[in-house]
């Protein structure tokens, strides 16, 4: 008798052309309707109500409710990770989407997974900060050390800002362009955000793609030296 979870279930959820676009529309954090992920995924509206019932029951989609929209989102990181994870396989495979031109360079070099950087400059921001004893493991769990917390000053980040949940402080998540790892849980998901705060990036409309202005990325490079 096999013992442990099936992942069998996951994996059916997750395997299906439509309902994997839908899953991959959020992966950028956002909250869509049932109208634009049948959009982004070529199918009817009915189909991917179908869709999502199915992914809202296998616990890989929370859904809110205001007023007449109803609103979709993942679930937590956990998922956000697994698609990271598959998306890392399938590139290793071949498994590839068709080039979309200009946009695959980009968003190579830098996107949102979920709610921190990826790509490019989301792998080097993580290297340069190992490299720096920025980052610590204590008890098995990654963390920011307190030179860490010094640099992280620099561009307006305290120990304040780190919320009260239960989600890991730091968390490495391995990134599907680079095969290597980029910085995940609350401190990855702060410095995104004060990126943005910053004025060093925006966000290109309807893509997970990361665009730095050519001042934010020299200023990021700066930070990490």
């Amino acid at each position: 008798m096999k013992e442990g979870p099936d992942i069998s279930k996951v994996a059916a959820l997750m395997g299906d052309p439509a309902r994997s676009n839908m899953l991959l529309s959020l992966m950028d954090g956002r909250a869509l309707t049932a109208s634009e992920l049948a959009l982004s995924s070529g199918i009817t509206k009915q189909t991917a109500s179908s869709h999502l019932a199915r992914l809202l029951d296998g616990g890989l989609l929370e859904r809110e409710v205001q007023g007449r929209h109803h609103y979709y989102r993942l679930q937590d990181t956990d998922v956000a990770d697994a698609i990271e994870a598959l998306l890392s396989l399938a590139e290793r495979k071949q498994g590839k989407r068709t080039r979309t031109g200009p946009k695959d360079p980009a968003l190579r070099k830098a996107r949102i997974c979920y709610d921190h950087l990826a790509g490019e400059l989301g792998v080097l921001m993580f290297s340069r900060m190992s490299k720096q004893g920025w980052l610590t493991q204590v008890d098995d769990m990654l963390c920011v050390s307190p030179k860490g917390w010094q640099g992280l000053h620099q561009i307006g980040i305290t120990q304040t800002n780190l919320p009260r949940t239960k989600r890991p402080q730091c968390k490495t998540c391995l990134d599907w362009s680079m095969r290597r790892h980029h910085l995940a849980g609350q401190v990855g998901a702060l410095i995104l955000n004060r990126f943005f705060e910053l004025g060093w990036i925006k966000r290109l409309p309807d893509t997970r793609i990361i665009e730095f202005s050519k001042g934010g990325e020299a200023s990021l490079r700066t930070w990490l030296r």
